[in-house]
Formats: structure tokens, C-alpha cells, sequence
């Protein structure tokens, strides 16, 4: 009798843990289920990546060139389980509508008016900026324009300094400067298939890290309709973020946001010694080099998460 009780408590201690066990995978695989979905904004269909609870404090993620939302899906898979990730395509990027340019000015005052729109549709009052590349420029104009919904900043090699365009950027200058004389060398610098390689592996000699596919899906997209006409028209106007880049300082200076910056040291797009430039307009701003390059979450995506929780407990 005995010896059939304590076979029957053996099975039962088993039936619990195997039933622990299955729960765990299944409770965290609903945490960080990815949506994809859309929204009408302004008459544009913008697609958007989606994660977590949505009364969770909001991350709202911008992304760079030439990538799109898909840079951030390693977040959105590490962070759902407290944080709710939202990650739009802008116009002309990713799966949102690319309208003709002789129908939409490819401009990032109207991408950062379409990405507000954005996130008035989705009823986002408040959230933590994190911008990477492109998404600096959006970011800092939503923020200047509603300063009040920003909790906090996360910047990932973004640039809110002159002295932070690096030495590449003498031929893009040059393109600002004379767009007709210089329009070719600028594809060539800015859409090649080498400088969309060069973006993610920079100088890094561990080239082993990382997937070809980065750089020869970005390169596709680069090459389809009317993508060459569409990236030139917004470069052309990037030239007004470096004039803006004295409002944007002036604002870290006045209002000493909540910042945490993240930079791969083998970024060639940008000069090395930005981050430290943040942090003499914030000087509480939490600043990471990385071992990585101008998409640290190429290779650093596990870090990456473990800080950005870490800042977000702060919120």
C-alpha cells in the first residue's frame, strides 16, 4: 500500500512539473507573438510591427536607411514580455505605400507629419523615442513638435551633431550643394550594393557574424520602382536636419530627456565620438559603446535588449 502511494505521489509530482513546463514556453511565446499590421494615415497604407500588452508602457521604434520596421524584430521578440514595441515602415519604405515622389514630397518634415499621424491612430499619447539612423530625424521632429508625449530617448547611431557625418559624407555634401552635378555620385555612394554591405559590417573584422541576407535584401529594395527617385528626394533633404542640428541640441540642453545611447564602433556612416557629444547636452545620458556596427542589432541584439530593459525600469 505504501509502496502504491508513493508511485502515485511520484506521478503526480511529474504530471505537475510536465505541466509547469509546457505552460512556461506557451505563456512566453504569447508575450512576444508579433502582429503585422496596417493603418490608413493621410491616405497611405503604413505597415506596422506590433508586440506586447498594449496598456505596457509604449516603445516606439524609427528606423534608418535603407532598412525598414524588419531591423527591429529581434527587439520585438525579446522585449514583449513587458513592453509594448510598435515599429511603422515609413512612406517609401519596407511594406507601407511608396507613392510617386510627383505625388508626395519625400521629405522628413512630411515623413515626421505621417509618422505623428501615425501614432495618433493609434491613440499612442505617450512613448519612449527610440531612434536609429533616419529615425533620429523623424524622432527629434515629433519630439520638438510634442515634446509632452516623450517619456524618454533611445538613440542608436543617429545624428544630432555636425561634427558627427563622417568623412563619407564629403561626396553627399557635395550632392546638397549641386544636386544635378553630383546626383549619380551620390547613388553611387549612398545605394551601391558595396555601401548597403558597408552599412551593417563597417570596419568589423568579424564578418562571420553576420547574415548576407542583411545587405542583399536591402539592396533589392533599393532596386526596385522608383526606389532610386524616392531615396534621392530624401537625402536630397537631409541636408535640413544639419541645420536643424542646433534646435535639436538646444532642446537636449533645456530639457534633459531621459536618455540612453547605443553605438556600434564600427559604424562607418558616422564619427565615433557622437555618443560622447550627447552626453554634453545630457549629461546623466547612459552611453554604450558596442562591438558592433551601424545595425548593432545585427550582432549585439541580446545586449541591446538587456540594456534597453534596464533604461526602461527607469521610466
Amino acid at each position: 500500500m505504501k509502496s502504491a502511494l508513493r508511485i502515485l505521489a511520484t506521478l503526480i509530482v511529474i504530471l505537475t512539473s510536465t505541466l509547469k513546463l509546457d505552460a512556461q514556453p506557451k505563456d512566453k511565446a504569447m508575450a512576444q507573438e508579433v502582429f503585422y499590421r496596417r493603418v490608413s494615415v493621410d491616405g497611405l497604407s503604413i505597415f506596422y510591427r506590433e508586440a506586447g500588452p498594449k496598456d505596457a508602457p509604449t516603445i516606439l521604434l524609427l528606423h534608418g536607411l535603407p532598412s525598414s520596421s524588419r531591423m527591429f524584430q529581434p527587439l520585438l521578440t525579446r522585449l514583449a514580455d513587458n513592453y509594448h514595441l510598435v515599429a511603422p515602415d515609413y512612406p517609401g519604405f519596407g511594406h507601407s505605400d511608396w507613392p510617386e515622389p510627383n505625388r508626395f514630397d519625400y521629405t522628413f518634415d512630411h515623413i515626421a507629419s505621417v509618422m505623428d499621424g501615425f501614432t495618433q491612430a493609434l491613440g499612442l499619447s505617450h512613448y519612449t523615442l527610440y531612434m536609429q539612423d533616419y529615425g533620429g530625424p523623424v524622432g527629434f521632429r515629433m519630439a520638438l513638435a510634442h515634446p509632452e508625449r516623450v517619456q524618454a530617448l533611445i538613440v542608436q547611431d543617429a545624428v544630432a551633431h555636425n561634427e558627427g557625418l563622417g568623412a563619407n559624407w564629403a561626396t553627399r555634401r557635395a550632392f546638397w550643394e549641386d544636386r544635378p552635378a553630383h546626383e549619380e555620385a551620390l547613388r553611387k555612394n549612398l545605394l551601391s550594393l558595396a555601401t548597403t554591405k558597408t552599412r551593417h559590417i563597417g570596419d568589423d573584422a568579424k564578418t562571420e557574424l553576420y547574415d548576407p541576407d542583411l545587405w542583399t535584401h536591402e539592396y533589392a529594395f533599393l532596386n526596385a520602382p522608383g526606389q532610386a527617385q524616392i531615396q534621392s528626394d530624401l537625402f536630397y533633404d537631409y541636408r535640413t536636419n544639419v541645420a536643424a542640428y542646433p534646435k535639436w541640441q538646444s532642446w537636449l540642453r533645456k530639457a534633459q530627456p531621459k536618455l540612453l545611447v547605443l553605438w556600434g564602433k564600427h559604424d562607418l556612416s558616422f564619427d565615433l565620438g557622437e555618443p560622447e557629444r550627447y552626453r554634453r547636452d545630457v549629461p546623466h545620458a547612459n552611453i554604450y559603446v558596442l562591438d558592433a556596427g551601424h545595425f548593432a542589432l545585427d550582432t549585439k541584439a541580446d545586449e541591446i535588449a538587456a540594456l534597453v530593459r534596464e533604461f526602461m525600469k527607469t521610466q
